[in-house]
Formats: structure tokens, sequence, C-alpha cells
């Protein structure tokens, strides 16, 4: 590969089309399907697939055949097939469907209107996960350009993901053998801890979620008549709550969502804390001036990567503030939602924190929980020289920087069906959501450097792959 002409191939494709296109997919209001309900009747979703399998019938790659593929009832699936120079298997996944608009964009900026400052693309879902399918298909041809060989590779981007993915695992049935026996799977819709350099995710958390209810009354009562006799409802689902997790720490007391950290990933948390610095906990938007956790750095990215945690991301039987009256709530409503570690199960967790939560019930209060969903984290199998030499390699050529693996605290739930049919196959799992991206809360963005840079990243690991198989 020549480095220059790589680079000069995939900024342009970048500056006159996938920004463009990026730009024109922000603004299709494609929420998952746990957040648009009646999907299908909205249409949002097949106008974003739609664009998408336009845009790639326009790529010259030799031999690529672009389909929307759809099973009743399903979000549909986009499935390119690119024949190679070998008969082994590549596999680039993304995802085309969004998280919900969330509040507290800035006043310039709109969860559906593209807006480009200091080269960023602001927008929902630009970063998570747009770029999946512009960049994958670039990378190809950027390979195909120079006349490089490549393996066969598979390009599969879902519409469900955001909402864990269910629609997937029947896909993956039905095109079992289009997508054969992939021996590297490419994600790109993962995390980096910088834009300086490239990222490759080592393991991923689970994720549980459930609504707690506790309820007190069959309506609501003056709060002076009633206070003292009847129990809030709020403070019984703290109690409850107080039985999953230290209130001073966040640390999770019930030993079925703890997992053992291996060795190997409390090295990779050593070394990026020393690049990161306090960018590990700087990136996000604190509230308080000069935040100082207690944690190293390290403990801190351990935290957020292999140690269990609650969210409470939702609520209701609050009313609003300016409807707030003097009145007794009759219920209190939470929804929990539990980040896991990579190797708990997921199953056996949910089934633990029922039964802290549903045995010996306060008294005076009857308390249920409704579980949503379960997904299985993930942690990568030992990565192959030849895949750590080339990330070196293409980190060194397209950001200057060497290669850094870190975990990440998100849920990919391909990730863990991939890891269970494929335990042979090695993974690049990156992304752009670096410092301050902000996926799935306000002011969303892209960063359009990294785009351009990881993507050539991406062509040159799917180069070293196919030398690699012709070598061995």
């Amino acid at each position: 590969m020549d480095h220059q002409k790589t680079a000069y191939f995939v900024n342009k494709m970048w500056d006159d089309e996938i920004i463009p296109q990026i730009a024109e997919y922000i603004k299709i209001p494609n929420k998952s399907p746990h957040f648009d309900h009646d999907w299908e009747q909205h249409g949002h979703m097949d106008r974003a697939v739609q664009m998408l399998e336009a845009w790639c019938k326009t790529q010259p790659l030799e031999g690529m055949t672009v389909e929307i593929v759809r099973l009743e009832g399903r979000t549909p699936v986009l499935f390119m097939d690119i024949p190679g120079d070998s008969e082994e298997v590549v596999l680039l996944y993304g995802h085309y469907d969004k998280q919900p608009e969330f509040s507290g964009w800035d006043d310039d900026l709109d969860p559906w209107t593209p807006t480009i400052k200091n080269g960023k693309l602001y927008g929902r879902g630009g970063a998570d996960d747009g770029y999946s399918t512009f960049g994958s298909l670039t990378a190809i041809r950027a390979l195909q350009e120079q006349g490089i060989s490549h393996a066969h590779c598979i390009v599969l981007i879902e519409g469900c993901e955001e909402s864990g993915s269910f629609d997937l695992p029947h896909y993956i049935d039905l095109l079992e053998d289009r997508i054969g026996s992939p021996d590297l799977v490419v994600c790109l819709d993962a995390e980096c801890g910088n834009y300086d350099q490239l990222w490759c995710t080592t393991s991923l958390r689970g994720n549980l979620t459930g609504t707690l209810r506790v309820d007190v009354l069959t309506e609501g009562v003056h709060s002076g008549t009633a206070s003292g006799v009847v129990p809030s409802s709020f403070r019984t689902a703290r109690q409850l709550i107080s039985r999953l997790e230290d209130e001073a720490s966040g640390q999770i007391l019930i030993d079925g969502l703890h997992a053992e950290i291996p060795a190997q990933r409390i090295e990779q948390a050593e070394l990026a804390a020393e690049t990161l610095k306090e960018l590990v906990y700087e990136k996000f938007p604190w509230a308080v001036d000069n935040p100082q956790p207690a944690e190293s750095n390290s403990e801190l990215l351990l935290n957020n990567t292999w140690r269990p945690m609650l969210a409470i991301t939702g609520a209701e039987g609050m009313p609003a503030m300016m409807d707030a009256g003097n009145v007794l709530l009759p219920y209190t409503t939470l929804k929990l939602s539990f980040r896991l570690p990579p190797t708990c199960d997921a199953d056996d967790a949910a089934a633990a924190v029922q039964a802290a939560l549903e045995a010996d019930p306060p008294p005076l209060a009857e308390v249920s929980w409704a579980l949503e969903s379960t997904m299985a984290g993930w942690n990568a199998p030992a990565v192959a020289s030849w895949l750590e030499a080339s990330m070196q390699k293409a980190s060194e050529a397209f950001f200057g920087q060497p290669s850094m693996f870190m975990g990440t605290g998100g849920t990919i739930p391909f990730m863990g069906m991939l890891g269970e049919r494929f335990p042979e196959a090695q993974f690049l799992i990156t992304g752009l959501l670096g410092p301050k991206s902000n996926a799935h809360g306000p002011n969303e963005f892209l960063h359009i450097e990294t785009g351009k840079r990881l993507t050539s990243c991406v062509a040159q690991v799917l180069e070293d792959h196919y030398l690699r198989a012709t070598v061995s």
C-alpha cells in the first residue's frame, strides 16, 4: 500500500461523498424500535436503509452485490457481498438505527439538523453509527484503487443495535450460508480513547435493564393527611436500591454481578491510563468545576469496563415540578440499567437482582420487578501477532502514533453472538466515539479527521489480513 495515495483517496471520498451523505442521514429520525414502536408505519427506518443502499450501489467495487434483506416485522438489514482474492472471509459490521433525541442540545445544534463546527459533524447517529457503511466500503475501495488484493468481504449493517439487536439473530440464521465463517471481524461502532491514534476495543460490558415499581396507594392523597401513616413510595424504592448498591461509593453489593478481571486487562488499563491521563474523566461534561475523582485513572477505567455499575435512567409516578402539589405519591417506578462485567452471565445476574428486590418486601408496600432485557458482554480472544503488528503499522502511518488497547463500558450485542459462533475469529473493534462525542446524549458529534484516518487504518488491516493468509 502507498500510504499517501490511500490517505488522499480516503480524504477525498470523505470530503466529496461521505460527509454530505452522513449529513442527509442525520436528518432522518430513524429511532431504534425500542424507542419508536411504530417504526414500520413511520417509515423512517426504510428511508435510512434505502438511502444507504442507494449510495452503496454507486460504488465501483468489483463484483459487489447490495441487498436490503427483510424479515416480516423486523428491521431490515443491509447486506453487501464483495468477492475477494482468497476464500477467507472478513465480516465488517455496523448499524443504522439511532438513539432518541434526548434533551440539552446547545442552542445552535439540533439532533436532526447536521451542523459542522471545528472539524466536527454534529447530529444524532453520525458517529453512532451512520459512518460505518461508508467507512467500510471506502476502505475496500482504497485497496482496489491501488490494485491491492483483499479477502472475500461481507458488510452487514443492522437496524436494531440500539434496542439490543433482538432482530439480528434471525438474520444471522437466515444469512448463515452467505456469511460463511469469518476469520476477521471489523466493527466500526466502538470508542476511541482520544483522537490521536488507533484504538482497539478488547472487551465490552453486558447490560441488564428492568423496571422497579413500588405501590403504596391506589391513588394520591394529601401528604399532610397521610405522611407518617403511609410510607413514601420513593423512600421504599430508595431502600430497595440500597440492597443493590452502596449509595456512597456506587459499588454493586450483589456478588452475582461481579467477575474476576484478567491480568492482561488490568495491564492494558494501566497503559491506557498513562496515555490518557486526566482525559479519562475530563472528557465528560461535569457540572462541578475541576472534578477530582478519588480513584486513580487506571481504576476509573476498570470501573468503566470491568466492574458492574447501576444507573437510574427513567422514572414514572412523579409529576412535573409545576404540577407537584402536596400529594403523597401512590407509586414510584424507576428504570434500572446495570452494566455488567464482560464475562458475567447476564441471565444469572438478572436472577440475582430479582431475588434481591423481591425477597422480604418492605412493610405496607407492593414491590414488583419487570425484567426488560439481558445482553451478554464480550471479552476478546488473544490478539494474533499479525493483527497487532498491522494495527501498529496502520496507526503509525495514518495517525503518527502507536495503536492502543482498551476495554469499553458499552455493549455491542453482535460481538457476543459472533464470539460464540466463530470462536477462532480475530476482532478489530474500533470507532469514532471519543472524548465529548456524547453518543446517546446531547451534542453528539463525529470527529471528521479521525473518521478519515480510521478508514485508512481499516484498509491497511484488510491488506495485511490478505497477506498473512497468502503467506501462511
